[in-house]
């Protein structure tokens, strides 16, 4: 332990602390309804290798690299350019629908966003290079070791969804602009400090993979706190130290673990294991909830409700207001307009929609008798927002994807917009898929969440002292605030 204190000053795990946290423990990978996907040889064989997450990372980087490209430099008509319909439609539905409900953060292990940064700092593209990591290596700010930037980023982002949406060059800069940022930190900071603290797709992934079914996890915490050498944390001849800068040993959610897997292979005591468990596990969770996480549920659930409006919704003003280079609206000047839209979409964000739930929670404290804090009760029933808001998003992609789908079809004959017929595909006509089954599914969805999430709202009242009796009553303005945000979403989605 003398020489990961040594190594690592701001990452000191004790025993005591380590027993403190074993709230989950497992000893044979099939405990509490948890199965050890190593347990399968052919999935363990293939994570051990070195070249895993290289092919994945390889592979989406020429995606990637594309989806630049093509906003850069094809045609400005945003249905017929690759970065527009593979990054906001295909891409997007991918992650939000498929990866992180079922698979947590496995995007972020294929994700080629830090992989040309990371390939400069080890100076090796798959094996293990020897020596030290080149750039300067700082320690990231203390004071900054949260998901505030994570969330300003996404907020930033956000407000001009009007114009990313829409404007394939907007999409080109900003990918770009990811990457570069990404590369700069990596040469400046520890490890993957840009995907830590910065990303601004990583904070509503991390937060949201809370409730997938997947977890990586450490088979026994005795092993973790006698092992002294900690190589799942500093590395070892096997691989590097966690390029998430987290210490599997005290890991209980998944909101930080990017699924790299590198512990995997640095582990000598094969003590990793990756879990399938019941969906929602780590949301029951009461360690670890914190102000920065509590406000991303408000503000993805504040985004999902305003891009309902902007983007399906009859309002064309609005689709005017959140596009500033729009200039077919009426009354104010395009660019008046536009910051009357974003005034209010970071007022939504970031004032009435977490003022609101203030207020919901003080009086919820008051009717359960908790004994504990306004501030604490704001953030832990902060957390009921996590499913309701996830089901909310994959409802509103839903709609993206099965009217707009079909466009990718004749995209990805010609990327570029110039005219190429490369697979056939480009007299492919635009074919909403069952459209007349989007509303039920949404519905069901939305429904899906709030049962969700009052029950968890019962749960973290009973996890804060209350009785039975009590939680009910705690629960009680809790469901019906989020009753309220249930029934805005179906009015936008139904009519």
């Amino acid at each position: 332990m003398t020489a990961f204190r040594k190594s690592e000053d701001r990452f000191v795990v004790s025993a005591s602390a380590l027993q403190e946290r074993a709230e989950v423990r497992t000893t044979n990978g099939n405990t509490n309804g948890r199965f050890d996907l190593l347990q399968i040889r052919p999935i363990r064989w293939l994570l051990h290798q070195r070249a895993f997450q290289w092919v994945l990372t390889t592979a989406t980087l020429f995606f990637f690299l594309l989806a630049i490209l093509t906003g850069l430099f094809g045609t400005p008509a945003g249905n017929k350019n690759f970065s527009i319909i593979f990054v906001w439609i295909v891409w997007w539905a991918l992650v939000i629908i498929v990866l992180v409900p079922f698979a947590g953060r496995f995007w972020c292990t294929m994700c080629p966003i830090p992989i040309p940064g990371e390939w400069a700092q080890r100076r090796s593209f798959i094996g293990k290079r020897p020596g030290k990591l080149l750039g300067l290596g700082k320690k990231w700010p203390r004071r900054l070791r949260n998901i505030w930037l994570q969330n300003f980023a996404f907020l930033g982002v956000a407000i001009l969804s009007g114009v990313l949406l829409t404007r394939p060059q907007a999409t080109g800069l900003v990918l770009l602009l990811f990457v570069v940022a990404a590369f700069a930190l990596s040469l400046i900071f520890e490890r993957r400090a840009f995907c830590r603290y910065l990303c601004p797709v990583g904070g509503f992934i991390g937060l949201y993979s809370m409730a997938a079914p997947v977890e990586l996890r450490v088979r026994d915490r005795d092993v973790c706190r006698t092992h002294t050498e900690k190589t799942c944390y500093l590395g070892s001849a096997e691989g590097y130290g966690c390029p998430w800068l987290v210490f599997p040993g005290a890991l209980e959610r998944n909101t930080y673990c990017g699924l790299c897997t590198e512990c995997l292979k640095t582990c000598d005591r094969n003590n990793i294991v990756v879990n399938l468990r019941p969906p929602g596990s780590d949301l029951l969770v009461q360690k670890g909830r914190r102000l920065d996480e509590a406000f991303k549920g408000f503000i993805m659930v504040a985004c999902a409700m305003i891009y309902s409006a902007v983007f399906l919704g009859p309002w064309g003003w609005l689709k005017d207001m959140a596009n500033p280079a729009t200039s077919s609206g009426q009354g104010m000047a395009s660019p008046t307009r536009y910051l009357a839209y974003a005034g209010a979409f970071l007022a939504i964000n970031l004032l009435v929609l977490p003022g609101l739930f203030y207020a919901t929670t003080w009086l919820a404290k008051r009717l359960g008798g908790l004994k504990t804090t306004p501030r604490k009760m704001f953030i832990e029933y902060a957390y009921t927002l996590v499913p309701l808001g996830l089901l909310a998003w994959i409802a509103f992609s839903l709609a993206f994807v099965f009217v707009n789908g079909s466009y990718a079809f004749a995209v990805i004959s010609d990327p570029f917009g110039w005219g190429w017929d490369l697979f056939g595909t480009k007299g492919f006509p635009w074919t909403p898929f069952v459209p007349q089954v989007v509303q039920y599914l949404q519905t069901g969805l939305l429904a899906g969440g709030l049962v969700t999430a009052v029950y968890l709202a019962y749960r973290i009242g009973r996890q804060n002292g209350a009785d039975h009796a009590g939680a009910l009553r705690a629960a009680m303005p809790i469901t019906v605030f989020l009753t309220t945000v249930t029934l805005v979403f179906l009015r936008l989605y139904l009519g």
